[in-house]
Order: C-alpha cells, then sequence, then structure tokens
C-alpha cells in the first residue's frame, strides 16, 4: 500500500493510461498499415460546398487537393482517449459510443472511396486494441493498488 492518498493515486494511473493510450497508438496504428501494406488514401478534387461535397479521385496535383480522411490523428488521438477513459470509469456502453461517431463520421468519404475503407479498418482496429489495452492495465492496475 502506498502513503499517498487514494485519489493521487487514482489520478496517476487514469492519467499514465490516458497518456499511453494516445501517445501509443499513433506510432503503433501507423506500424500495422505499414505492415500490413495498406496503401496510402488517394487524393481527391473537392467540389461543392461543406455540406454536400463532391468527392473526386484525381491522379494529377491541383490547388485543391486534399487527402481523404484528413485529420486522422487528432481523430484516432480523441478516439483513444474516450475509449480508455469509458473503460476506466467501468462504462462500457460509452465505448461503443465512441465506436459509433467515429463510424459514422467516417461513413460518407469510406462510401465515396471504397479504396479507403480498408485502411480505415485496420487503422482502427488497432487504436482500439492499443486503447483499450491501456484501459484494461489501468484497471488492473487500480484495482491492485485498492
Amino acid at each position: 500500500m502506498s502513503s499517498w492518498p487514494d485519489w493521487i493515486v487514482t489520478a496517476i494511473v487514469v492519467a499514465v493510461s490516458l497518456l499511453a493510450s494516445a501517445g501509443l497508438g499513433s506510432p503503433i496504428a501507423s506500424l500495422v498499415l505499414r505492415s500490413a501494406k495498406v496503401p496510402e488514401p488517394p487524393k481527391v478534387d473537392i467540389s461543392g460546398d461543406d455540406r454536400s461535397p463532391v468527392v473526386q479521385k484525381r491522379d494529377d496535383p491541383a490547388p485543391q487537393v486534399r487527402e481523404v480522411l484528413r485529420g486522422g490523428m487528432w481523430i484516432g488521438v480523441l478516439e483513444r482517449l474516450g475509449l480508455t477513459a469509458a473503460i476506466l470509469a467501468g462504462r462500457f456502453e460509452l465505448a461503443a459510443v465512441v465506436v459509433a461517431i467515429k463510424a459514422l463520421g467516417r461513413y460518407p468519404e469510406i462510401r465515396e472511396n471504397p479504396a479507403v475503407s480498408e485502411r480505415f479498418i485496420i487503422g482502427t482496429l488497432a487504436s482500439l486494441l492499443v486503447a483499450g489495452a491501456c484501459g484494461a492495465a489501468g484497471l488492473a492496475a487500480l484495482s491492485a493498488l485498492t
């Protein structure tokens, strides 16, 4: 047993679990994607307005070209933080909500560009496994310390 108050030990374990989840997920997901030899997402040309963009694959670079699945690193960090926090809180139904939000948010891009679906699925599963492992390790540490 520690001479520190329980709330401090709990806060440290939670902080370490969340930091590990956020920090380890991206390198591990990238490693898994490289190992699986999943190609980079295609560049696309965007037209239309923000609410209903028209996405078309583009072979040559142009000023309006952007990557499909943009913002993936930040979305992954937030996803892992949400999932790890839900596990640490024992609210596993919230874990399902986090996964559903990401899937629904990415659905239009995946539907319009089937080539990115493999990358999305593999990257998401790797990221979720890291978050789950960090949450489970945090729960195990909390139960061992209390």
